[in-house]
């Protein structure tokens, strides 16, 4: 694991336009630079890094982030391959420690939340448009209100059965634990 210092020594070292001008031509825009995508094809420019703010924004296919996530999207890096990354471009040493038996811990227990609260939401949303009860209670209730599937699918909106267990049932059948379901408050 990256030392929390060196990240924060990382962060402040990253001059963005510096980074990002590596990989694309920029030209200064009044306080903004502008270029050409380097994530899609265009011929006019719609991609903004903004010095002042630290970022960048396509406005041609919607990428945008600091600095550590252009590195991250540019080269196919995970982030702590970026930090290092422009750890080595700023010249500034990586420490790295092992994680302790009790982060560990936390670690395995925060993806695990995770994993269950995700279960949760496939869940929901298939029992919204694959079951009787989520088609005609749910669902309708949804277009009435005038959401289209589109919309449902992007927010990814559930049904809860009435049936009060479904969801832990369901979980606890496909070998979840009961501990970090009661954890997420599902």
């Amino acid at each position: 694991m990256i030392d929390p210092l060196t990240i924060s020594k990382i962060f402040d070292s990253i001059d963005i336009i510096d980074v990002v001008s590596d990989f694309v031509h920029l030209k200064r825009r009044g306080a903004n630079y502008l270029g050409l995508c380097p994530f899609h094809n265009e011929k006019t420019p719609s991609f903004t890094v903004s010095p002042a703010k630290g970022i960048f924004k396509c406005f041609g296919c919607g990428k945008g982030g600091n600095a550590v996530n252009f590195i991250m999207e540019h080269e196919h890096l995970s982030y702590p391959e970026a930090l290092k990354y422009l750890a080595k471009k700023y010249g500034i040493e990586i420490e790295e420690r092992e994680l302790s038996e009790e982060e560990k811990k936390l670690s395995t227990e925060k993806d695990s939340l995770l994993i269950v609260s995700e279960y949760a939401s496939n869940f929901f949303t298939e029992q919204l448009f694959q079951t009787d009860e989520g088609v005609e209670i749910g669902l309708s209730y949804f277009r009435e209100r005038g959401f289209n599937e589109k919309v449902i699918k992007d927010f990814k909106l559930g049904y809860s059965p009435e049936k009060r267990d479904a969801l832990t049932q369901s979980a606890l059948n496909k070998g979840y634990k009961l501990e970090f379901l009661e954890k997420t408050g599902l």
